[in-house]
């Protein structure tokens, strides 16, 4: 490096000091989470060495963690840019001192490595100001395009009736969050062969909200790298965020590798970072509509995705649908009952799944058992029979993010049920399964193999109905053997991925 000056720890005293000073509350309105200095630094450290003229973009700058970590990591490779510039864009205008700061701490860095700098701050919305942009000079080389990206978007709901949701599906891009929107655009304003890395919630890899941000990506970016972090709670944790988050590096209009990067740390210590190359078909499998995104962070996780590629059946081919519990307890309070009495019919909730089977009622509870039956409730009824129930959402003690039970309708003799909006079902064109069938599937979907299998894809605690609808698995009369094998209590777990193991032949 030319100079001794560390001026991504300085900047990173400057974001302790505003974190501190505001509330949780106020930065997560905001979407707002300041990058701590080791993964600034790490993001720096993944753009490739450049001996021309470099143009930063930094969207949603904060205090200037991320833009002041790039400029450092550049001003110590050889040979040096022959100069710098940096745009910053940041709504919050109590943060532009800080910004100036970790301005004027780059140009007095640039000068004594004698290479000319430039900074400019910008208080205005990056979208807006971004697809005007892109609007006005879509089909010609800018002189304002970057060469390199760094950001940390804003993490925050885009409502559906908003100007933000408006412009943004005007400009072509549908999307239900603002970080996908940050990143899309960032992509869109560099010039070919130029670089992003972003720090993003793993969200994007999977499901139906991110499908068209995943594809318009994937077209625009050749990926080159992600960066897994194993803790949910490390990266942030000065925030009490609680959410899977990746790094990601790629670069506008390159050619699409044979093999991605993939490293792995626990939380923001690189120190002890494992990095593995991993062949793109796996990673984004061919023939995905989807482009779903694995992310395969050892040899068992591979092992994982191998064992799953065996199962191709659909739902559809099986017979099945999975749909959302019907009941919305807070619209039909005034039917909802603790306890079962005449005129009601059970009520399930997340809380009534126990070892693989539905226990009810649960006494002295904090939800209740039972709903009335009648005009106003019976479209949210179905008809008695086996079904498959999996929670929508994992609680952070679980050890597991699908969690399945076999609804037995002879332990609840009722003609009816109502299942709770935070449960899947799985039913048989909208009846009930053959119980063989439902104790079977119910084997799968508590496997490791699949629990395994789901995380790759799956960065958040939700289970969604469409993620689970879109998989594949065993066939049908494999779901039946397998269910055969199972009496009235599930068994435990080494023994029903033994059970999967044997009746699918994984172990051939």
């Amino acid at each position: 490096m030319c100079a001794e000056t560390n001026i991504t720890r300085c900047v990173d005293l400057t974001r302790r000091l505003v974190t501190g000073r505001t509330s949780r509350k106020d930065r997560s309105e905001m979407g707002q989470f300041l990058t701590p200095a080791p993964v600034a630094s790490f993001m720096a450290s993944l753009f490739r060495p450049v001996s021309r003229p470099v143009r930063i973009l930094d969207p949603g700058a904060g205090v200037g963690s991320l833009f002041s970590a790039l400029v450092q990591e550049l001003l110590r490779r050889n040979p040096l840019p022959p100069a710098i510039s940096v745009v910053a864009y940041e709504t919050d205008k109590s943060l532009a001192p800080h910004l100036q700061e970790a301005m004027r701490l780059c140009d007095d860095l640039c000068r004594q490595c004698h290479v000319p700098f430039s900074g400019t701050v910008l208080h205005e919305d990056f979208i807006a100001a971004a697809i005007r942009d892109t609007e006005e000079d879509f089909f010609r080389s800018r002189s304002s395009s970057f060469t390199h990206a760094i950001l940390n978007p804003p993490y925050k709901k885009i409502l559906s009736n908003s100007d933000t949701r408006r412009i943004l599906s005007a400009a072509g891009l549908e999307t239900s969050n603002l970080y996908s929107a940050f990143v899309w655009l960032a992509a869109k304003l560099l010039e070919p062969g130029g670089e992003i890395v972003a720090i993003t919630p793993r969200s994007f890899c999977n499901g139906p909200y991110f499908r068209p941000f995943r594809k318009s990506l994937m077209e625009s970016v050749g990926l080159r790298r992600f960066h897994v972090f194993q803790s949910r709670k490390e990266t942030f944790k000065e925030d009490s965020v609680l959410q899977e988050n990746v790094i990601f590096h790629g670069e506008r209009e390159g050619e699409k590798q044979s093999t991605l990067t993939v490293s792995v740390s626990n939380g923001n210590d690189f120190s002890e970072m494992a990095t593995r190359e991993i062949p793109f078909d796996k990673v984004v499998l061919p023939g995905d509509l989807d482009a779903f995104i694995h992310l395969a962070e050892d040899d068992e996780a591979l092992a994982i995705m191998e064992k799953m590629s065996s199962f191709r059946t659909t739902l559809d081919e099986i017979g099945l649908e999975i749909s959302t519990g019907r009941v919305v307890d807070f619209r039909a309070r005034s039917f909802l009952r603790e306890r079962s009495e005449q005129g009601t019919v059970p009520l399930l909730y997340p809380c009534h799944l126990s070892n693989g089977f539905i226990r009810w009622p649960v006494e002295g509870g904090k939800k209740p058992n039972a709903l009335v039956m009648a005009e106003e409730t019976l479209s949210l009824l179905v008809a008695s029979g086996f079904y498959v129930l999996t929670k929508r959402f994992s609680s952070k003690e679980e050890r597991r993010r699908v969690v399945a039970a076999v609804c037995d309708p002879r332990r609840l003799n009722s003609d009816w049920l109502g299942f709770e909006n935070h449960l899947n079902y799985f039913h048989a064109r909208g009846k009930g399964l053959a119980f063989n069938l439902a104790k079977g599937l119910a084997v799968f979907l508590n496997s490791t193999v699949f629990d395994r299998h789901f995380r790759l894809f799956s960065g958040h605690t939700q289970v969604n109905a469409l993620d689970l609808r879109r998989l594949r698995y065993p066939a049908k009369e494999q779901l039946v053997r397998m269910g055969k094998r199972v009496l009235d209590e599930m068994p435990s777990q080494q023994m029903l991925d033994e059970i999967l193991t044997k009746e699918c032949a994984l172990d051939e």
